[in-house]
């Protein structure tokens, strides 16, 4: 496979080094804090869009003040057709039929993700095999360790050895694997998806109609009823422009979560875990 080139990692890397830096920032909701944050996350972000310079993070913080950490809506309902809806802000795959096949595709995907929590179980050594943490000093639920080749890579193929990010908790001083993440491009439909890991067992899903916060506005983004940002109640784009806000119909791809130290296939595939109140991934 051919290498990606440092110009072409950070063409790829600007959208969600916009997002990501503002997820921090809303989940304290102290924006004074967002000179110190450090480092980039790739939690599966659009790897289809044009080229620009990677700004830095503090960059990021201003150009996208006050989104919020959480998604949307905080409890997740049945749709027609085994569909799960987030929210406005939230598209998830439908649930399909099982297929033959379906589940020992899925299972092998597991298998992957067991041998990578084994293997990176001490998070050092995910640290020396290229994976870096998101905002190692700023409280969160779940830290995400991300590979920044893997996630270029994960734009052509699926390699289930290859995870966008590591999923940790933190306990004390050190880090505890609990999952992974594998991404998929923006371009990409279903049929797609259900050929990387199948439907009728995993759902993918991806961020949509945000509308982001003009200067003035900021604390709009926050609260219990934000009019702004993640859980904003602002989803179209004619509303967002009314109230002076950027609307941004898809701002991530595709990505998916996985926690194989479960003992349920339930457990493992549980969409809700990274989309409660303390997580928007």
């Amino acid at each position: 496979m051919r290498k990606a080139s440092p110009a072409a990692l950070r063409a790829v890397l600007n959208p969600f080094v916009l997002f990501v830096a503002s997820v921090a920032w809303g989940q304290n909701q102290q924006p004074e804090r967002q000179n110190s944050t450090p480092g980039v996350d790739m939690s599966g972000h659009d790897m289809s869009g044009p080229s620009a310079a990677k700004p830095t993070p503090d960059q990021s913080m201003k150009d996208m003040p006050g989104m919020d950490s959480e998604s949307s809506a905080h409890a997740m309902h049945s749709m027609e057709g085994h569909h799960m809806d987030m929210g406005p802000h939230m598209k998830m795959t439908a649930l399909r039929d099982p297929k033959p096949g379906d589940e020992e595709r899925a299972h092998k995907v597991v298998e992957a993700a067991r041998r990578l929590a084994e293997k990176y179980h001490d998070y050092h050594t995910a640290l020396n095999d290229g994976f870096q943490i998101f905002l190692p000093n700023v409280p969160q639920k779940m830290y995400h360790f991300t590979n920044y080749r893997y996630a270029f890579e994960a734009r052509e193929t699926f390699n289930p050895d290859h995870p966008t990010s590591l999923l940790y908790e933190k306990h004390g001083d050190g880090y505890t694997l609990v999952g992974v993440m594998y991404t998929a491009p923006k371009r990409f439909n279903e049929d797609n998806l259900d050929q990387r890991i199948p439907l009728s067992v995993a759902q993918w899903h991806e961020h949509v109609n945000l509308c982001m916060a003009p200067d003035d506005r900021k604390q709009e983004a926050l609260g219990p009823n934000p009019k702004f940002g993640f859980r904003g109640s602002i989803s179209t784009q004619s509303e967002c422009a009314a109230n002076g806000g950027t609307f941004r119909p898809l701002i991530f791809n595709w990505m998916v979560h996985l926690y194989p130290l479960e003992k349920t296939e339930a457990d493992v595939w549980d969409v809700s875990r990274g989309h409660d109140n303390d997580h928007a991934d």
